[in-house]
């Protein structure tokens, strides 16, 4: 999709706006590429037309293969497909960043099953890593079932599936609500190995409720987050490894900031960073996923992936934009220790 971005100013008030690309999947494809120098590639349709074309160029720019894009005729109004927004304030001290969407009708969210080859993808392509979450799932009626479809071949031919829970009550409106956001997301669960997502989305997605995590959003307790994995592992065996961020928000532009995964029995903690300044908090967490993919591609090593993910998404919300921005040369100095000291 497109952001729509109006700087220093607010959504209501805006006279100008700045276009970034985003969403969750493709800010995935686009750090593993730019930052962590993997060949990746995203799968979602545009109409063809002017803006589906500026879509395809930024994606262009971040150096994701555009060739499994689906492009679909343009009925000259956007009844039939569009390209979704999402207008974006990043917010500031005590007024929090803001995100209003504005995706019926898009051409991706009217992907269906038999629309994919995900044989050619997993089988003839031999992807090795298939990322996609509970925001796609939430647009249509049809995209879960387009997941589900995506996650069986991928299971077929041994592709790692990893979801991103990313609870928006907002878009589960138009879809049966919570009810359905539920029905939706354990289905999917059952093919998922690796499992992202904060105690807020595993309850409201999932449905686990564990005594002891914080109702307050804006501190999760490791301790409690710790169970919640256990009462998630336990109801979904196939779930090879559970991460998530931990923030604490101080303000929109101040947040504690670290990360937790659970793999193969025991938990693995990141680097703890107090006061975290924040440019642009949006694509955090995307970066976090997109980090700790590569670190368990690049080594098979839980640690270094929670660290390699949380150095990642720290380093995204210093600048603007939904993508990261961030080298892998700085992705490695912050996970060894380094400071933020100008480099000559």
């Amino acid at each position: 999709m497109l952001r729509l971005d109006p700087g220093d100013m607010r959504v209501k008030n805006a006279r100008a706006f700045t276009v970034w690309e985003g969403g969750g999947e493709y800010n995935v494809a686009r750090g593993l590429r730019k930052c962590f120098g993997l060949k990746t590639a995203v799968v979602t349709a545009f109409p063809d037309n002017d803006i589906g074309r500026l879509a395809e160029d930024l994606i262009m720019q971040g150096g994701v293969d555009t060739s499994l894009i689906r492009w679909v005729p343009f009925d000259g109004t956007g009844v039939a497909s569009r390209v979704g927004l999402n207008f974006t304030e990043s917010g500031f001290g005590v007024r929090g960043a803001l995100g209003v969407s504005d995706r019926g009708h898009s051409a991706a969210s009217q992907l269906k099953p038999g629309d994919i080859d995900w044989d050619h993808i997993f089988g003839t392509l031999g992807a090795r890593w298939f990322h996609t979450g509970g925001i796609y799932a939430a647009l249509s009626a049809t995209t879960p079932l387009l997941i589900e479809e995506a996650m069986s071949a991928a299971r077929k031919h041994g592709t790692i599936i990893s979801y991103d829970l990313n609870y928006r009550p907002s878009l589960w409106k138009a879809f049966g609500g919570q009810k359905a956001c539920r029905e939706v997301n354990r289905r999917l669960a059952c093919y998922v190995d690796v499992m992202i997502g904060n105690e807020e989305d595993f309850t409201a997605c999932l449905g686990l409720e564990v005594e002891g995590v914080d109702e307050n959003l804006s501190r999760l307790p490791i301790e409690g987050f710790k169970r919640m994995i256990g009462s998630a592992v336990k109801e979904f065996p196939n779930f090879k490894a559970c991460a998530t961020t931990l923030r604490a928000v101080k303000s929109a532009s101040i947040n504690d900031w670290s990360a937790i995964c659970w793999y193969d029995g025991e938990f693995h903690q990141a680097m703890d960073m107090r006061d975290l300044a924040i440019f642009d908090r949006v694509g955090g967490g995307d970066s976090f996923a997109s980090g700790l993919a590569y670190g368990f591609l690049a080594f098979d090593d839980a640690q270094k992936a929670v660290c390699y993910g949380c150095a990642h998404g720290a380093l995204a919300m210093t600048t603007p934009g939904d993508t990261s921005m961030a080298s892998k040369a700085e992705v490695e100095k912050l996970v060894g220790g380094g400071s933020a000291r100008v480099v000559r």
